[in-house]
């Protein structure tokens, strides 16, 4: 489907209704199709592309939040998240990118492929018609969705539960609708399909693995059914052969999202947490992958180093200034929970020296100063409280006389390259930090390349939903049985990806395909449990947060389970060592005093400026804490009891 991608079109027809009458009356050029004449082949490729967009920006932000991924200390948007202490300014991308260029499509293709008989793309509308609202659920709550795209300009809001039941009943009709036979004539799905290439029984897959998940997602609810999940499951993928992924592409000279201006086939992820420099990933989330968390084996997991990045270190230059040996840093994470690092000023962006540096730092505690020079590998002179380091051409440094900040060399950030980024190849998506120099500041993420696959839906998450349930039900056995096989998925699914790379001529090793040898040895090591007596909730998710990656289903995840509060029933602590971030001070919008108080945590958005400037009496009226400072500590619909 990538070629689908490549067609050049006046996106006029996503916002079609401010169009002119007499544009209606004319023949239409189908090379150039308007809101009126847009066939359902035409239009499915871009609701794909704006849903994942806005999917791949929820991806993101989500993770600041949970733990997963941090932001340089700034007054942005997305290190307000990354501190608890979010603006509005983090509410508009994903609201804009869902209703304007996916939702705005749905019913006028819906009209032209009920037209057609082409009940495949009806099928495809009523199926991400339902992720769309179901997203816009989880993260805002209440939400217009029964008034939605009726052409009212006031849209009455539903309530959560309106929402839910709605997009399951959707799901029930793409499956309907996936399950007919076209009529002649009828464009066949595979012409604008960019996720499944037209396979209909993959669609049918995700609105089962859909309601799956969502079942799974009202935990807290007396409607909850765990028969209804496993049921759910049994049509759903059941390897990865059958994983839902839309791929990516890095391409020279590629198109630009109208809403944002990101390249067009670029990972929807990496377009708002591996762009730019800014994004890193969190010491949290590094030691679920190093196992060094409290009662953690020490065992490091094999994909650590596909999904923490790494840089150059301890370069050798010759005298032409070319590099003949160095080794690789990998990134330790910034902790968010237990450290003071952003409230100063860090982390710091990594600077290549291209000719020797020497900075000069001002500590006057004695026994600091005296920790810093322990500390410096480069040479340096020492005079009174001062200290002057001369970092060689070749080293990476912090270019800051804060020296609290001089070893954040240790921290990774997330930036991989693209053609549309300074890459220098389609296979090159490198982070050279400086560009007349080959000395690689980051080596990217598995998740967040221009070139990653987006994981919409895969067999790895249906086998830590079955492993949730049977846990739940008290059936061991099977939950481990289920866990097992996710774990074993989730390395197979990676090491697919990898091969694929590693087939593309790439040179970059994080992107090489795993030893066996060492994924045998971590299975059947301590970091993986090994019987089922042993079973733990905290030992599932601990791996559905690593095989779904920087994915917003792990805060959905985190909210069902009160994140660290140990007060879901008998399932205990689920996510070891978490605590709201060290810097918190947001006690006006994190309300709650105690753990144990929904309202202590980090619940939802606030509501998009497009909402409180154009529909604010209808928003006003749909939450007694609506655009107040506690609505994002408001747990949504199926977060409550």
């Amino acid at each position: 489907m990538k070629k689908i991608l490549y067609i050049t079109l006046t996106l006029i027809f996503l916002l079609g209704s401010s169009s002119c009458d007499k544009w209606l009356d004319v023949n239409v050029d189908p090379d150039n199709p308007n809101d009126q004449s847009a066939t359902p082949e035409i239009r499915l490729p871009w609701i794909q592309h704006y849903y994942m967009y806005a999917w791949g920006t929820a991806n993101t932000r989500s993770s600041f939040i949970d733990g997963i991924l941090t932001y340089v200390s700034s007054t942005s948007s997305n290190s307000r998240l990354a501190a608890w202490n979010p603006i509005q300014g983090s509410c508009t991308t994903i609201y804009q990118n869902w209703f304007l260029g996916a939702a705005v499509n749905l019913k006028p293709m819906l009209e032209k492929a009920e037209e057609a008989g082409a009940y495949h793309y009806m099928g495809a509308a009523y199926c991400i018609k339902s992720m769309g609202f179901l997203m816009m659920l989880d993260i805002y709550g209440e939400m217009p969705y029964t008034e939605a795209m009726t052409g009212k300009y006031n849209p009455v809001y539903d309530q959560g539960d309106v929402i839910y039941n709605g997009c399951m009943e959707d799901l029930d009709k793409a499956i309907e609708y996936f399950s007919m036979t076209q009529e002649a004539g009828a464009p066949a799905l595979a012409e604008g399909d960019s996720w499944n290439n037209g396979d209909v029984s993959k669609w049918i897959k995700l609105c089962y693995g859909l309601k799956a998940r969502y079942l799974l997602q009202i935990s807290k609810k007396s409607s909850y059914d765990p028969n209804a999940v496993l049921a759910a499951l049994q049509n759903a993928p059941q390897s990865n052969d059958e994983n839902i992924i839309m791929k990516h592409y890095n391409v020279e000279g590629d198109a630009t999202n109208f809403t944002i201006g990101d390249p067009y086939q670029a990972n929807s992820t990496w377009n708002s947490a591996a762009y730019g420099t800014s994004q890193r990933a969190t010491r949290w989330f590094a030691n679920l992958l190093t196992n060094n968390y409290t009662g953690g084996s020490g065992v490091v997991d094999p994909r650590m180093s596909k999904i923490l990045p790494a840089m150059m270190t301890n370069i050798e230059l010759n005298s032409a200034g070319d590099i003949v040996s160095y080794e690789w840093a990998r990134d330790v994470g910034v902790d968010m929970m237990y450290s003071d690092v952003r409230q100063n000023s860090g982390p710091s962006n990594s600077s290549y020296a291209t000719a020797a540096r020497t900075i000069t730092y001002s500590i006057t505690d004695d026994t600091e100063r005296a920790a810093f020079i322990a500390a410096v590998p480069h040479p340096y002179t020492e005079t009174g409280t001062s200290v002057a380091v001369t970092y060689p051409k070749g080293a990476f440094y912090i270019n800051s006389t804060n020296y609290k900040r001089a070893g954040d060399t240790v921290y990774v950030n997330m930036r991989s390259n693209s053609m549309s980024t300074s890459g220098r190849s389609v296979t090159d998506m490198y982070y050279y930090t400086a560009s007349d120099a080959n000395a690689v500041g980051g080596t990217g993420s598995f998740f967040v390349r221009p070139d990653s696959d987006s994981d919409i839906l895969t067999y790895a998450e249906m086998c830590f939903i079955k492993a949730e349930v049977y846990l739940r039900q008290g059936n061991a056995p099977e939950a481990y049985t289920a866990y097992r096989a996710g774990v074993q998925a989730s390395f197979d699914r990676m090491q697919r990806k990898l091969n694929e790379w590693q087939a593309s001529g790439t040179v970059n090793p994080d992107q090489m395909p795993m030893d066996p040898a060492d994924i045998a040895a971590y299975l059947s090591s301590g970091a993986v449990v090994q019987g089922a007596a042993s079973l733990t909730m905290a030992d599932i998710i601990k791996q559905k947060i690593i095989a779904l990656g920087f994915n917003m289903q792990n805060w959905n995840d985190m909210r069902r389970f009160n994140y660290s509060a140990g007060n879901i029933g008998s399932l205990g602590v689920v996510y070891r060592d978490y605590v709201r971030p060290y810097e918190f001070t947001a006690t006006n919008i994190m309300t709650g005093t105690s753990p144990s108080d929904p309202t202590y945590w980090f619940r939802r958005f606030n509501h998009s400026t497009h909402e409180s400037n154009y529909n604010n009496e209808q928003l006003m009226a749909s939450n007694p804490l609506a655009m107040q400072d506690a609505i994002w500590s408001d747990p949504v619909w199926w977060d409550k009891e």
